[in-house]
């Protein structure tokens, strides 16, 4: 298991205060979600049957649990219109470790991509990828009653972008007890091959009419990875030159000959 550390952030020229926003608010909302109002993530959280019907769930969903057992979810009145928790679900957390996993992730890789594609472009970005992500898992799984939250679609966003747009940059990595460097595209295609290979893994087992066995969304995060990847090819394409940064200083490009 590869978990990232840092990366090469020589060639950042600003502080990225989206980035750092998207952070506390994360944290600020978790905070109230957990600790100040109790029925908040019923009602904020995306539910894919909401999304897919346009219709607010109230009350308490019966599903099985994967040991067979029913498991009660709580609905609680949401926002109007109900397609608003697809925003504010991506602000929301089930746990401390969820929450503190994301935020690594977006701490890391977030400051590079808001550096290339400047703050306003930025926010329409991280927002769009976690809209995607959130439909991917809504079309995937329509009439599901198990509510979605967390700020990993919007992430595996900013990683797609990351790949296109920095490659080859360095990122430190933790594996057991080692401690070393890896090129951007190495971690960040080993995290898409863990995706497709949970994502799979989740189909096999909706096929077979079981409850997912992890709690982990593959279809949002791949929604949001794709999206990630399309806009940061399209964003890489219309730059009319390459931007400064660590590779190309370590490896210039060769003079014109005269």
């Amino acid at each position: 298991m590869f978990l990232p550390l840092s990366d090469d952030d020589r060639h950042l020229h600003r502080v990225t205060w989206l980035t750092n926003t998207f952070i506390v608010l994360n944290v600020v909302i978790f905070i109230v979600q957990m600790y100040v109002i109790p029925d908040f993530t019923s009602r904020f959280s995306a539910v894919p049957q909401e999304i897919s019907t346009g219709q607010d769930l109230v009350g308490t969903s019966i599903v099985p649990g994967t040991d067979g057992e029913p498991i009660e979810i709580p609905q609680g009145p949401g926002p109007k219109p109900i397609y608003l928790t697809l925003l504010t679900s991506m602000f929301m957390h089930g746990s401390w470790m969820h929450l503190l996993g994301n935020m690594l992730f977006l701490w890391i890789f977030g400051n590079n991509v808001e550096h290339r594609f400047g703050s306003k472009r930025f926010v329409a970005f991280y927002l769009g990828s976690g809209l995607a992500a959130a439909l991917a898992h809504a079309l995937i799984e329509p009439t599901s009653v198990v509510p979605m939250l967390g700020a990993s679609g919007a992430i595996a966003g900013v990683l797609g972008a990351y790949l296109v747009l920095f490659p080859r940059n360095t990122v430190r990595v933790f594996c057991f007890v080692w401690i070393f460097s890896m090129p951007a595209f190495v971690v960040i295609g080993l995290w898409m091959l863990n995706q497709v290979i949970g994502g799979a893994s989740m189909l096999a087992e909706m096929l077979n009419q079981r409850m997912p066995s992890e709690g982990v969304s593959y279809s949002a995060h791949l929604g949001g990875l794709i999206a990630g990847l399309t806009l940061g090819l399209i964003f890489r394409l219309r730059m009319k030159e390459e931007p400064d940064n660590v590779f190309v200083r370590r490896f210039p490009p060769p003079l014109p000959k005269v």
